[in-house]
């Protein structure tokens, strides 16, 4: 099988890129190279027989008519997208742009792919999406594949459009689509403006840990070598036209999560403990909604995954990849807006 991953420098896209190389499959990266991606990501890959990079837009209709052409995979995993909320209130333009009018364009280009070669049955639209489509949830229930959408930021609503897209190619025009909708991120190669690499970084640095809120926020939190390895199992065993939630099943506070990061750089770090002093509670984002959590039957029941990952291995495995990677995110710190509280000018 060979797949298209857009976005395949980033975080996610990345992880999808080396799991995917890893089991075999042959990978054509497309990604743009924008503030959040990074060739790094997936330098243990280059110049593997089974990977090829291609350096474009999703919007730029002509490049990826060019690269399916040239390429010819089986499927399309479209990982691309700005994804940072904070960003997206105080710049919501970049959020449209790629993620409603990148996925149109994507979606266009592949049907007219996959059309021009007879419409094969097996060909694949795999769409990767975020459980903050479905809004905030109160202190009980969970977010299940009829959940309704209602987006709260702009960047939730920037992909809710693009769920509606994808949805709408594969009804109107049979485009065997697929979508699956995550909880939150974390892992090796996250980029160092999110939640958990802020406060590793931060601590290590003796910086103020900033916290929003009460850190009250609960997140369902899925490490990143999962979430890779279910997306792949998806686009390959699941069923056209169906959505999957894909959760870590490791619902936490803000708070608890900063506190469980504190307590192992103390033990990485004890010279520098307790890490726990430098947590300040900050202005809360606009529009911050209160809980995710993510009903996983669907994903267990008809394709029989789930995560392998407890939310403690995780935090342990990446606080010890950034204790040991500082060549890599050093740089990244030095990119417009890393390291600033964004999202406050509303």
């Amino acid at each position: 099988m060979k797949i298209l991953v857009t976005g395949g420098a980033g975080f996610i896209g990345s992880a999808v890129v080396r799991q995917a190389i890893a089991e075999g499959l042959e990978v054509v990266n497309l990604d743009a190279l924008t503030y959040a991606a990074n060739i790094a990501n997936v330098a243990s890959v280059a110049g593997h027989p089974n990977y090829a990079f291609v350096q474009a837009d999703i919007r730029d209709r002509t490049a990826v008519d060019s690269a399916l052409a040239e390429h010819q995979p089986d499927a399309v995993m479209h990982l691309a997208a700005e994804s940072h909320v904070d960003r997206s209130i105080d710049g919501p333009a970049a959020f449209i742009e790629t993620n409603i009018t990148g996925t149109y364009a994507l979606l266009e280009a592949a049907r007219a792919y996959w059309e021009g070669r007879g419409r094969p049955e097996t060909f694949r639209f795999h769409h990767i999406s975020t459980d903050e489509v479905y809004g905030s949830l109160g202190a009980e229930g969970l977010f299940t594949e009829q959940t309704a959408y209602a987006p709260n930021s702009p960047y939730s609503a920037s992909k809710a459009a693009s769920d509606h897209l994808a949805r709408a190619w594969g009804e109107t025009y049979g485009l065997p689509v697929l979508i699956t909708n995550c909880s939150n991120n974390y892992g090796p190669f996250h980029f160092p403006e999110k939640l958990i690499p802020v406060v590793i970084l931060n601590a290590l640095a003796g910086k103020a840990i900033p916290v929003y809120g009460k850190g009250e926020n609960v997140r369902d939190w899925l490490f990143v070598e999962d979430h890779a390895a279910a997306l792949l199992h998806v686009v390959r065993e699941g069923v056209v036209g169906r959505v999957y939630n894909i959760g870590g099943e490791n619902e936490a506070r803000n708070i608890d999560l900063v506190q469980m990061i504190c307590a192992i750089l103390d033990q990485k770090r004890p010279q520098d403990a307790p890490h726990e002093r430098l947590v300040t509670f900050v202005e809360d984002r606009p529009g911050h909604d209160a809980r995710y959590a993510i009903d996983p039957t669907r994903l267990r029941d008809e394709l029989g995954w789930r995560p392998s990952v407890t939310l403690e291995e995780g935090l342990r495995r990446t606080v010890d990849w950034y204790l040991e990677n500082e060549a890599w995110w050093r740089p990244l710190l030095e990119r417009d807006g890393v390291g600033k509280r964004l999202g406050t000018g509303t």
